[in-house]
């Protein structure tokens, strides 16, 4: 018996020894719950009181004053530190002034879809206010044992599962064909604005502050769509839900006797408290999300900048850089990545014990404080004194109340959740937004550029009188004209500002022809630019005719995609050489001047479609140039090294041609063979100065032959001097030539 006792009595304290142990554990476990998460919650509240102070000290600068990391270095240099994308004043200033190309009149396609879409979510509200409630009664059904009366609410349910199912299909439906409405009006608005005066090559040769236009016109447009559209739906649903539960549950526990002000007091306490610690606790999403869509961006450059240029990369056996560049690329993204997954690692947790299990209890507290309070729920007696029980009808009541309180439990939720994506959104709106402003301050020629390159700021510093600082500003005339091209007081001053001509004096007539010489860098193609428009002037007055009546031909011709006929043609269409009357045989012509008419065979026809930028050769690219000039006949061609792969016959045959068709030419050359073309003669010097003048083509051929056979009688004459020291130092002797030894 004894024994019995002891075995007893020891198992009693080995259970209390167990039970003492887990409790121990989970206080430990909370403890390093608390221990963890409390330096958390402290930095997120520091940071949400004194964002600016605390990033300026955190991040280091780089130079021009950005704020980046080690593995932020590889960025375009000089991007300039902008405001950090939050939900505030300038955010609903942005999204108002989208809002007036997502919808720009009163009856449009957006507006009707979004008005569909508005009926789809209410129809969605009502309908879970519907089913909440027969949910209850089919609970009251088995509660009272009542088989019949299930079937029926059963079949009920079923048959209302069926609009319900199609209304929600219907808004995921209408949600992408809001969002794909949005993008095509943004996109086509965005390229209509890109391609007006030369927008897309403005912005990125004078214009610094969009890094990758692509980027904004593609990733960046599809994400601000998606995200507005989704953000719709995850608002205007929610809050309807919200307020019609709310009213639904108020007008329930009334009519039942139940007073409901406790339970409202207690739901909004538990979501204010719950908003200010979600508050405090959330990372800055918007400006996460915007380094991220720009780290992507400069990736994606990297990219297609080694297919642009994979040749020259091969002959310089330079993988190993480009690889090193993309990885560090890829790293940056990564780390940006990580950064933003670690934050939301830490928010979810949070918002997701709070909205969850907090909720959930003050849910259940909710109910059941008026069910057990409520007058209409008590049991009463009937007239033969017996008490009646009303269990079914509490159960019926917490059913629909807790289906119902669920639903606003998790509308709630969603739009508690939505901060964050409200904050993304904000993000998507300003790249967007900034988009937009660059095109149009491009348009009116306001120009800003980032920064300056080393080489730039060298310059400055030994020729001050040589750059601009501060915006440019555009002072200058320009004046089409019929004929004639003549430049009065005209500066060539680059995007950065750098003054490569002060002031330009010249006048091409019609029927001259302009060799264009000079040093590299002298502003030989710069003047080019102006004359083609896409440089402005900056003072001064250019007299110049209309763009259709200029043709300009680079080194590098353009090779577009399409047919062969569409090279020559280029930038025609097949209507627009129609409406010309030209026909095929007319191409083959033009193809004969420049010895090209053989590629028609060769390559298929006039409706061959190949990537022609690696099907013909350089010489063959430069002569499908020039054959675009012959098509569409300009009064003054602009040639910039265009036939520099071109043997010298054909070059000349060439030229002979353009001048028999009564082109006037305006040609940079390093060919002696191209002068005899030419009338007058355009020299700079590199330092600012240049001279114009008639071009007498024999006379300066004999001085260029002149100074290359001194050069070449000269090239020896430090050779013959060393020799001859060594001889004098060999026999002892001295010379009258010897040069005196350092």
């Amino acid at each position: 018996m004894s024994t019995k006792i002891l075995d007893a009595a020891s198992s009693v304290r080995w259970e209390r020894t167990v039970a003492a142990a887990k409790r121990a554990v989970l206080l430990a476990a909370a403890a390093y719950g608390v221990k963890t998460l409390y330096p958390i919650i402290c930095r997120q509240l520091c940071k949400s009181n004194t964002p600016d102070t605390h990033h300026r000290h955190r991040a280091p600068r780089t130079e021009n004053g950005s704020t980046c990391s080690e593995s932020d270095q590889i960025y375009i240099a000089g991007c300039k530190k902008a405001a950090s994308p939050c939900v505030n004043a300038d955010f609903f200033k942005q999204i108002l002034e989208l809002a007036k190309i997502l919808f720009p009149k009163l009856v449009s396609k957006e507006l009707g879809l979004l008005s569909l879409h508005s009926v789809a979510l209410i129809s969605r509200t009502f309908l879970s206010i519907y089913v909440a409630s027969l949910d209850g009664k089919i609970v009251k059904t088995i509660v009272e044992k009542k088989p019949r009366r299930f079937i029926f609410q059963l079949i009920k349910w079923l048959l209302i599962a069926i609009p319900a199912t199609f209304v929600n299909s219907a808004i995921r439906y209408l949600e992408c064909k809001l969002a794909l409405a949005f993008r095509t009006r943004l996109v086509n608005h965005a390229y209509r604005t890109y391609f007006t005066d030369q927008t897309y090559y403005k912005v990125s040769n004078m214009d610094g502050r969009l890094a990758n236009p692509d980027q904004s016109l593609t990733e960046d447009v599809m994400m601000f769509s998606q995200s507005v559209a989704h953000l719709y739906s995850n608002l205007t649903k929610p809050i309807l839900d919200v307020m019609l539960t709310s009213y639904t549950l108020i007008q329930t526990a009334r009519s039942r006797g139940a007073n409901a002000t406790g339970p409202t007091l207690l739901a909004g306490l538990v979501v204010f408290a719950t908003a200010k610690v979600l508050r405090a606790c959330s990372p800055r999403f918007g400006k996460l999300v915007a380094e991220e869509a720009h780290r992507k961006g400069y990736l994606r450059y990297v990219h297609s900048r080694i297919i642009a240029n994979a040749e020259e990369i091969a002959f310089y056996r330079g993988h190993k850089v480009e690889m090193c560049q993309l990885q560090k690329c890829y790293r940056a993204l990564a780390d940006q990545m990580n950064l933003i997954l670690s934050k939301r690692l830490w928010y979810i947790m949070i918002e997701q014990f709070l909205m969850k299990y907090v909720w959930s209890g003050s849910g259940l507290v909710m109910v059941a404080v008026p069910i057990i309070t409520a007058t209409g729920f008590a049991d009463s007696e009937t007239a033969d004194g017996q008490t009646q029980v009303l269990v079914s009808e509490r159960t019926e009541a917490f059913t629909t109340a807790r289906n119902l309180l669920a639903s606003g439990a998790d509308a709630i939720e969603r739009i508690m959740s939505s901060y964050k994506e409200v904050t993304e959104l904000a993000g998507y709106t300003a790249r967007v937004h900034n988009m937009f402003v660059v095109f149009e301050d491009v348009q009116k020629g306001i120009y800003k550029r980032s920064s300056l390159s080393a080489s730039t700021g060298a310059e400055k510093k030994s020729k001050p009188e040589m750059h601009i600082d501060g915006p440019l500003e555009i002072k200058g005339e320009v004046i089409d004209v019929d004929n004639g091209i003549v430049c009065e007081n005209v500066p060539i001053i680059t995007p950065n500002g750098d003054v490569v001509v002060s002031s330009l004096n010249f006048k091409v007539e019609e029927g001259m022809h302009l060799l264009i010489t000079g040093p590299n860098g002298c502003g030989k193609s710069s003047l080019f630019r102006i004359l083609s428009g896409l440089w402005p002037v900056y003072g001064g007055r250019l007299h110049k005719p209309s763009p259709e009546h200029m043709f300009y031909i680079p080194q590098r011709p353009y090779m577009s995609i399409g047919s062969l006929r569409d090279q020559v043609i280029y930038p025609d269409s097949v209507e627009d050489m129609a409406a010309r009357g030209v026909s095929d045989k007319d191409l083959e012509a033009i193809l004969a001047i420049v010895n090209l008419n053989h590629i028609v065979t060769r390559e298929g026809g006039w409706d061959a479609e190949l990537d022609w930028k690696d099907v013909l050769s350089g010489g063959e690219k430069q002569r499908m140039g020039m054959a675009r000039m012959f098509y569409h006949k300009p009064k003054y061609a602009l040639l910039d090294e265009c036939t520099s792969a071109v043997s010298i016959d054909v070059e000349g045959k060439i030229f002979q041609a353009a001048k028999d068709a009564g082109i006037s030419l305006l040609s940079i050359t390093h060919r002696p063979s191209l002068w005899k073309y030419h009338t007058h003669l355009l020299q700079f010097d590199g330092e600012g100065g240049w001279r114009f003048e008639q071009l007498d083509t024999a006379t300066r051929l004999s001085l260029t032959e002149e100074k290359q056979r001194l050069e070449a009688q000269l090239a020896g004459i430090p050779e013959m001097q060393n020799r001859l020291n060594e001889l004098c130092k060999i026999l002892g002797d001295d010379s009258v030539l010897r040069t005196a030894e350092e």
